[in-house]
């Protein structure tokens, strides 16, 4: 048994989804609360009035009554070889993925490269406070094992898969149908399942999958029902028009993956900007979920995703938010969430801050069918707990003194906020401390 953990401070979580109803009946803030995690769980949780007396006489408290103690975040869409091409400026998507992604990628080919980024990926999500990803992996079966080495013993939980891409892409990038059945099988008996790692086929968008590679995706998912399946849909309007050519068949972009069995629960779509209403309630309709990417968007030039249409459908389309990283901008979560916000501004959609906080930790859970397991603060669920520091520099700090309340509160850190404010992550109870913040 591992040494139990007591902190003490101000504390947001969620009391139900802020998309059901009332934003401020659902966001539930306590000003001196007290969270107990041990073995990579929760135990405690609750205002410390009631909740110390539980623990134990001998248990050390450590007080942090100037921070605010909130879920660890939940980026559900983000490619880890493209952190070396972060501020790549100049094209939209389809010229942006010739020019840099794909000579990014290449580079890949070689371990030693592969496992070197990844461990600057890893420490990278932890000091934005992100403990559970996402990620796609390049066509190399050995990014993805780099990937989940660099995360071992760091207590974070990792979905990731190799990307697979039999056509319309770079020789050198291109796996085939059968290879890529057999690496990803093999990834899938190696890594999935194994602590806190999970696997997610990954065909990398359907332009770049023959019909014959994304029905061994399918086969993939039938035949290990517990993985996950992440691509792209419709982020350009380029690529929509490129993939209604490449399947005429189809009625539109989602009737294609509908036709290959890439629809479901447990299965994430980037982007979705490009949707029309008969495709966002197919979505609904099968549990499939979209990761908003907002910095990513504005960067690329792609389009504004319309939340207030995913969330307007019956049942609503899960979105949970992400960074994608390299044409995302930051790996912060805190400026996801503010370019989300200014998405929705621009949709002549207002979005509360306790809202974005949901699709960044609760939301984003629920869109990845963990929500169990992760994303609110809650006796029983995984230890993911990041305390933020609202003082993380002097005009942070002034500013944050003046909100009044918590709502107030989140939407000065969602607009002024970056990993400076992140003083203290647990990763399924694994602590990292910012240096010099311990």
């Amino acid at each position: 048994m591992s040494p139990l953990t007591v902190l003490r401070g101000p504390a947001a979580f969620f009391r139900s989804d802020p998309f059901d109803g009332s934003v401020g009946e659902a966001l539930g803030y306590d000003a001196d609360a007290l969270i107990a995690l041990q073995d990579g769980r929760i135990t405690h949780f609750g205002p410390a009035a009631a909740v110390g007396p539980e623990l134990p006489r001998d248990a050390t408290v450590e007080h942090v009554p100037d921070s605010l103690i909130v879920p660890g975040f939940v980026d559900c869409h983000v490619h880890f070889a493209q952190l070396g091409i972060v501020g790549a400026c100049g094209h939209q998507l389809l010229e942006w993925l010739t020019r840099h992604t794909f000579p990014a990628e290449q580079a890949f080919e070689d371990r030693g490269h592969a496992s070197n980024v990844a461990r600057r990926f890893v420490a990278e999500l932890l000091a934005n406070g992100t403990t559970t990803a996402v990620v796609y992996g390049t066509v190399h079966g050995h990014s993805v094992d780099a990937l989940f080495e660099a995360a071992g013993g760091t207590g974070l939980r990792i979905v990731a898969g190799k990307a697979l891409m039999d056509r319309n892409a770079p020789e050198q990038l291109r796996d085939t149908a059968q290879s890529g059945y057999d690496d990803s099988k093999r990834l899938i008996e190696r890594w999935h399942g194994r602590g806190r790692f999970g696997y997610a086929v990954t065909p990398r968008f359907v332009a770049t999958s023959t019909p014959e590679q994304l029905d061994t995706a399918r086969a993939l998912r039938q035949e290990f029902p517990g993985v996950w399946l992440q691509s792209h849909v419709a982020e350009n309007t380029a690529e929509v028009a490129w993939v209604r050519t490449l399947f005429p068949e189809a009625a539109d972009y989602v009737d294609v993956l509908d036709r290959f069995g890439l629809l479901g629960p447990r299965a994430i779509h980037g982007h979705g900007i490009h949707l029309s209403d008969r495709e966002r309630r197919r979505l609904a309709d099968t549990g499939s979920a979209i990761a908003h990417c907002p910095t990513s968007n504005l960067f690329l030039g792609s389009g504004l995703f319309d939340l207030a249409a995913a969330k307007a459908v019956e049942p609503r389309v899960e979105v949970g938010l992400a960074t994608d990283v390299g044409a995302g901008t930051s790996l912060s979560m805190l400026k996801t969430m503010g370019a989300a916000y200014q998405v929705a501004q621009l949709r002549d959609h207002a979005v509360s801050p306790s809202q974005l906080l949901w699709l960044a930790t609760a939301g984003a859970a629920r869109a990845l069918g963990a929500e169990r397991e992760t994303g609110n603060l809650g006796t029983g669920l995984d230890a993911d707990v990041v305390v933020l520091d609202p003082k993380a520099t002097p005009l942070l700090a002034w500013r944050c003194a003046q909100a009044d309340g918590a709502e107030q509160l989140l939407g000065v850190l969602l607009t002024m906020g970056d990993d400076r404010c992140v003083r203290t992550v647990f990763a399924g109870g694994h602590r990292h401390d910012r240096p010099g913040s311990a």
